[in-house]
Formats: structure tokens, sequence, C-alpha cells
């Protein structure tokens, strides 16, 4: 999002996004917008607009939308600033001469330098522990018991934190202040202001950034001592969401084989990098995050996904579809026989049968039905549960006609004959439902043309955009609406009275409101008033009175006792008058 006032905030401004979209895509005026080819996908029926007066484009097929430094980025595969410098250059927007960089910028850029020369000082520390000092002994054993050799220890820079308290802060603190240790990750502070080393008594593992420099590290611990593996905070130079563990050394046999081979940790990363498959990495011990997917994504589209086979493993398994989906991946699950993690199964069947066990990695719907076959499905119920623990997953695949492809697959996997439910399951992966509902409750996830309205008010409504949102906010009309999370977003921003910015209101939603919210915006109307505004909010507020009403009808059932029973009824008959006022 450009900051106000900055340089990118001015280009935002003056650029006229047809004019940069017009470059890539032929466009045609229709009505208020400009429409063309979609530039993302293959279509041959244009679904692709752009909107002159909010300056942003969507995509009514695949989904895509932002505004013109989005587009420039997407295309040109460039970053931000550079998106920029081609938006300003496309409509003659002077560039400013580069500005010498403030006292501030200069002291964080010396201390993120430091703090790179820190670690690099420290993992030669930590090997020399391993290598050259008795307490190191013991973990040299226990590597070698894990089958690491003295080149294995060597080549993925493995070392040793001593037990004692401050040696490493000690020795670091001849080249460097405290107050430089401070932020480094390495040493923390106790109450009392001392300082002491972080890691003790730990087999240390090096955490490169892409370029190879190391920017933090693993520690796992000798003996009982918990947590069992422990990992460097976020400091200025590491965030684990950005980092992928064996990415600076795994990236050219990544590019070059066009897959990679993703696994829960330090060990099963190192096994498998021995095994003679380099393409390997791992997410630093936590759930793969979306930064690190479109980090992965600049080298290729295809994972082997091959985390532990226990409960934990397979949670996590579950989890990383979730962005790979997203990210277009294609994704192959490998569960290892006999219940082994990618480190054992090396180390007792070799590297030879790990490959036959690669080539037969099913794709990732195979992996997600074969788990839904364990549920009960001999009635209508249990076969509806087996669908909705699908549909999560069907749903964030961005391309509608393959989301079509795998219900019809899973429908006929499962079993699925009863017409409702196919019905069901077609039109929940068609409109990216994530679940699949019964007849009684099939209902249509478009939004009612009172939220429709409501949220075009929120975005348009300049006179009373801020008072429309006190009123919303005030009654919580929006809470339990399908469409609760756009108003949310819309609420955040109008309730300050700021004036909205549709493509940087979009970038906080999640793929499918993304759609609808675009939708809204492009859909014309008529100018706003207040008196439509409250004809809506009508509307909401009924909805709110029959869901109420609803639930203590329910609780009436279920013959609550007396006293109970009478608030009860009283609260139904004013429901009742309310909804006949």
């Amino acid at each position: 999002m450009a900051e106000a006032g900055s340089f990118a905030d001015r280009v935002k401004q003056q650029a006229d996004i047809v004019r940069v979209v017009g470059e890539y895509v032929r466009l045609k005026k229709s009505g208020q917008n400009f429409t063309g080819l979609c530039p993302f996908h293959q279509e041959k029926t244009p679904s692709f607009a752009v909107h002159p007066v909010k300056q942003i484009y969507h995509c009514f097929g695949c989904g895509v939308g932002g505004d013109a430094f989005k587009f420039v980025m997407e295309m040109e595969k460039v970053a931000f600033p550079e998106a920029i410098r081609i938006v300003a250059e496309k409509c003659g927007i002077p560039i400013p001469k580069p500005r010498d960089r403030s006292p501030e910028e200069r002291k964080e850029n010396q201390q993120r330098s430091a703090l790179v020369e820190m670690h690099r000082e420290a993992a030669a520390f930590f090997a020399r522990q391993l290598s050259d000092t008795p307490e190191g002994k013991a973990a040299r054993g226990y590597l070698e018991d894990r089958g690491l050799d003295r080149e294995a220890i060597t080549r993925f820079g493995l070392g040793y934190a001593p037990s004692g308290g401050d040696v490493l802060y000690r020795f670091l603190k001849q080249k460097y202040p405290d107050k430089l240790l401070d932020p480094s990750g390495l040493v923390v502070k106790d109450q009392g202001g001392r300082f002491y080393d972080k890691f003790r008594r730990r087999i240390m593992f090096p955490i490169a950034n892409e370029s190879g420099k190391v920017i933090a590290f693993g520690g796992r611990a000798l003996g009982d001592d918990m947590p069992k593996y422990m990992n460097s905070p976020e400091t200025p130079i590491y965030s684990k969401s950005n980092v992928l563990y064996h990415l600076d050394r795994a990236k050219e046999a990544i590019r070059q084989g066009n897959c990679a081979i993703l696994v829960e940790g330090y060990m099963d990363t190192i096994a498998v990098a021995r095994g003679g498959f380099t393409n390997v990495v791992a997410s630093c011990g936590t759930s793969l995050a979306e930064p690190q997917v479109k980090l992965l994504s600049r080298f290729t589209k295809k994972v082997y996904v091959n985390y532990d086979p226990d409960t934990a493993g397979q949670a996590a398994t579950e989890r990383s579809f979730a962005v790979l989906l997203e990210k277009e991946f294609e994704i192959l699950v490998l569960t290892l026989p006999g219940g082994a993690d990618p480190d054992k199964y090396l180390k007792e069947n070799g590297a030879a049968a790990y490959e036959k066990q690669l080539k037969a990695a099913p794709p990732y719907i195979d992996f997600l039905i074969s788990r839904a076959r364990r549920m009960d499905r001999s009635t209508a119920t249990g076969k509806l549960a087996a669908l909705n623990y699908l549909m999560p997953y069907v749903q964030r695949v961005p391309n509608r006609l393959i989301r079509s492809e795998w219900a019809s697959r899973i429908a006929s996997e499962l079993r699925v004959d009863e017409p409702v439910l196919r019905e069901a399951l077609r039109r929940a992966s068609v409109e990216r439902h994530s679940e699949v509902k019964p007849k009684a409750e099939l209902v249509s996830s478009a939004m009612k043309q009172a939220d429709r309205r409501l949220m075009q008010m929120l975005v348009e409504a300049e006179d009373f955009r801020e008072k429309l949102a006190h009123e919303i906010v005030g009654e919580s009309l929006h809470k339990g609406l399908d469409t609760e999370r756009i108003f949310e977003v819309l609420l955040a921003t109008a309730i300050t009275g700021a004036q909205p910015d549709p493509a940087a209101l979009a970038e906080s939603l999640a793929e499918p409101d993304r759609r609808l919210f675009f939708s809204v915006v492009f859909e014309s109307a008529a100018a706003p008033s207040w008196d439509e505004a409250e004809s809506c909010l009508i509307v909401l507020r009924r909805r709110h009175i029959e869901t109420e009403l609803h639930n203590v009808q329910k609780q009436i059932e279920a013959q609550p006792a007396a006293a109970d029973l009478n608030r009860l009824l009283t609260r139904k008959q004013d429901l009742r008058k309310r909804l006949s006022g």
C-alpha cells in the first residue's frame, strides 16, 4: 500500500490505470468501464475489467484484482519499488533522484550488517565448540549415533552451544556492545539486566537466508531439556515466515528439477539432502506461511510434501495445502510406509527406496480422499461430513474448471449417489463454498441485495459513510453474515471518516471475499441516499430478529425449567411483535 505523501502515493494519484493496462491488454469501452481478455489466464470471452474512476482492475473469471502497481508487479514479475518506477515512466511522471539515506536509515543498515557478521561469527564459534572442546564430544557422539559423520557436520555447518550460561555472550562481547547484542536473538536479558546465552547445551543448526548468509539458528536439546527444538526469535534480520531452511543450497536443484521436497525439520532435511535429493527445504519448525510459499514459487510450482506421519505431521500437511493451493502449486503427498519420518526411512531403506516412494507419491486430492474414506459413510450424514472435510481444500483452488473436475472426482470416489448431495457439491465447488449443505439448507452464497448495497455505500457515500458505519457497528448488524469479513474491513476504514481505497482493502481479504468485494465495487448503481440506506438497515435488523427468534424457539423445544420457559415465551412474543411492526 502506498504511504500517504510518498512518491508511490503521488504516482498512484496521477497514474491512469487504463493507460497502464492498455499497454498489455487490448481494452474496449464497456459502459463506465473497460474490458478485455484477461492476461493471467486463458479465455475467449472477456471477463477482465478496468474501472477508470476507482483506478482498479478485476477479472471475474480467475479472480485477480488490484491497482496499477499490482498489475505491473504481476505482469513484469517485479517487486513493488520497481513497479512504481515502471508505472511512473508509462504515465510520464518524473522520477525523483535517489535521496540520501536519513541518519536513521543508515543506522538501521549498519545494525543489520553488524548482526549478519555477528551471526557468522556465532556459527564459527558453535562449530569450534563442537569439534574442539571436551563438552562437544557428547554432542559429536549424538550426531554420530544419528548417522552424521564429520563431512556432514562440516557440510551443514553444525555446531554446539555449551552449557555455560554466558560463554557465547562473553565471546561476542569482545567485539559488540550490549545495545547491538540485545536485538540479536543470540542472548537474553534477565530481570536484573544481565545478559546470558539463549542457546545452551544444544546442537546448533545455522539458518541462512537465500543468499547463504547465516541469520538465525535452530537448537536441538541434548538430553531431556525442553523444548526439544528452539529457534531464534524474530530479529531485524530474521523473520521465520520469510525463510526456508536449506533453500540457499537447494534453489539451483529446485530450479533445474522444477520441483521441491518439503519436510518438517532440520534432521529430515539433512538426511534427504545427503541421500542425493538436494532440492529439499523445511519451514524451520513452523507451519508453512504464505511468504515462504511465495519464495518457493520463484523456483518451482511443484512440491512433494513429506511431513512426519504422526498426528502433528498430518495436521501440518493439511495446513500446508491451504497456502500452496492458493498459489496454484502442483502438490504431491509422500507418506512413507511404516510410520517412518524421512530421516529414519532413508537410514533403514536407502536413497533408491526413497526415490521409488517419491515417484509413487499421489496428488494431494488422492491423499485427502483416502483420509475422508476413513470416516463412516454408511449414512447420508456421514457422507456429508466426509464431503465437508474435503471442501475447504477444493474451494481454495483458484481455477474454476479444476474445482469442478475435483468435485466430480470426489463424488465418484466417495460414492455419493444422492442427486441432492451431488448438486450441492457441484455448487459448492463452483461458487467456492467451504462446505456442502443438505437440501434444506441449500441457499445461494451470493450476497443479499441489501448487503451489497450497504457495502457500495460504505465505499461511495461520502456524505454519510461514517454515520452509516456507526449504525451498523452500534447494532452489530454485520455479525453472522456471510459477508461479515468484508464488512469488517470496510467499517474499520469508514468509521474513521477516511476515504476507502478499494485495491488496498481487497488485499486484506481472503480470495473468495476479495472476488465478492470486487464484484460489488464494479456493480453499477444509482447515487446513494440515506433513505435507501435506512431501508437496507431495516432488512439487516429483521434478519437479526429472525435469527434470534429461531434460537429462542430451539431453546423452548428443549423443554427448559418453568422460569426459563416463561422468559423464553415472553421473548418470543416480543420478537414476533417486532417482526410484524
